[in-house]
């Protein structure tokens, strides 16, 4: 049985919602799908096809508000990152026979203010510490947000998530060994020197980076790094961003063969973004 069967959504941690919310909704060309407030944060989820993303930000001065304004001090940051899973209890039993110290399952919701819709799910959270320092969770989501089709100049998807890890090994036993994600490819290409792990999982690509040449301490945490998001007419996204005032690169070729990329320099609430258009096979 495979633990994990996708990437629900990440997190993305941003000091006022409506402002983030804003920009969000420029670079991915679409507008966010679920909105909510509760318990001192406030949210904005943006779904492509085989993920979401979700903002969120203090509300307040109550519940989590004062711990998110703490996190938010220096600016926005990636923080977590949600697994999916079809049966959360054999899920959570593998794990924490794997050594995860999974927390115990609990049950989440929450209402729309949009539609007033209501979704529920369950979930646990694997320890920080075994997941050396970013907060990851496994969730079994009792409804799922509706994919809308968008403009072909709109993100449709996320190609892949870049995370840093100064301890490939680890990063490898990690995802890999326990919790069972796919390894696609391990690289070492000294002539950008860095070793690439590649894990596929639910239509997307987990791509942990170890710089070589530099000093590492082994023990330090990871860090999730940037975004590649994937649109059907490249060369549309670029010229929407443009008109809408984003710094944006130059279109080039992708590392991949048959790809095409720009990089997105500003309005991506200081994540590492990239836009990506892979040629029909």
């Amino acid at each position: 049985m495979q633990l994990v069967s996708g990437l629900d959504h990440i997190v993305l941690l941003c000091p006022d919602i409506e402002a983030g919310t804003k920009d969000y909704a420029t670079l991915l060309g679409r507008a966010p799908d679920w909105r909510a407030h509760s318990g001192g944060a406030a949210t904005a989820v943006f779904k492509v096809q085989n993920t979401a993303i979700e903002l969120m930000a203090p509300d307040g001065d109550g519940g989590a508000a004062p711990r998110l304004r703490e996190l938010t001090e220096d600016g926005p940051a990636l923080t977590s990152i949600a697994f999916s899973t079809e049966n959360i209890e054999t899920t959570h039993h593998k794990l924490g026979r794997r050594g995860l110290d999974p927390s115990d399952i609990s049950v989440g919701d929450s209402l729309d203010t949009i539609t007033g819709s209501r979704r529920t799910w369950r979930r646990f959270r694997c320890s920080d510490n075994r997941m050396a320092g970013i907060k990851n969770f496994i969730l079994q989501p009792e409804t799922e947000l509706d994919y809308r089709n968008e403009p072909d100049a709109s993100v449709s998807s996320l190609d892949h998530i870049v995370i840093n890890t100064p301890n490939p090994d680890r990063a490898l036993a990690t995802y890999g060994g326990r919790l069972g994600l796919d390894l696609a490819l391990d690289r070492t290409a000294e002539e950008w020197k860095t070793r690439f792990l590649f894990f596929r999982v639910g239509g997307l690509t987990l791509e942990i980076i170890h710089r070589l040449g530099e000093a590492h301490d082994v023990g330090a945490d990871d860090n999730i790094w940037g975004l590649t998001w994937s649109v059907q007419n490249l060369d549309a996204a670029h010229d929407r961003l443009s008109k809408a005032g984003l710094n944006v690169s130059d279109i080039r070729k992708g590392r991949k063969p048959g790809s095409r990329v720009f990089t997105v320099r500003d309005g991506t609430l200081d994540v590492p973004t990239l836009f990506i258009s892979h040629m029909p096979r």
